[in-house]
């Protein structure tokens, strides 16, 4: 379970307003990339965002390029979950292969807003919003397993023996 304030954005915020395209092919430590995390999206994000944040998004989250940066610099921000209508599917991929837990969801993120309080249960499948309950299908064992060990390296660093 955690929960956090909401960042609250819009519909196909696309890989290079996660993570600017001008910085792609500039070599970054994760803390340096979290640095310009939305910035041409939201320039109040990377300096106001704090561990445990939730970004609340419509549809197509992660839209454009199969930029692994973008889930990098997410994670890296401290943002604790992403809750969407939809996400690409790459994006989706790049995100639990990082440890950034993402949710689709279809109801509720109409209402929720900036600054607002979330909590996820991912064991159960549930979003609470303002005392409301939204359920998404709960995330597969395996998945969680990914999450809960920091990404699939960790993950399989671990099940090597070699964590």
């Amino acid at each position: 379970m955690i929960e956090g304030w909401v960042w609250k954005y819009g519909d196909d915020v696309n890989t290079d307003v996660i993570f600017p395209g001008k910085y792609t092919y500039q070599p970054m430590e994760p803390a340096e990339m979290a640095e310009h995390a939305m910035e041409d999206l939201d320039p109040s994000f990377a300096k106001g965002v704090k561990t445990g944040d939730v970004i609340v998004a419509g549809a197509n989250f992660g839209c454009g390029s199969s930029r692994e940066q973008a889930a990098t610099c997410l994670k890296a921000a401290g943002v604790a979950a992403v809750i969407a209508k939809s996400f690409s599917r790459i994006f989706f991929r790049n995100a639990i292969n990082n440890g950034l837990p993402v949710i689709e969801l279809r109801e509720g993120i109409d209402e929720m807003k900036k600054d607002d309080s979330v909590k996820i249960d991912f064991e159960n499948g549930i979003v609470i919003h303002e005392g409301k309950e939204y359920h998404f299908p709960a995330l597969p064992k395996e998945v969680l397993a990914i999450l809960e060990d920091g990404g699939l390296i960790p993950h399989v660093r671990k099940a090597l023996g070699k964590a």
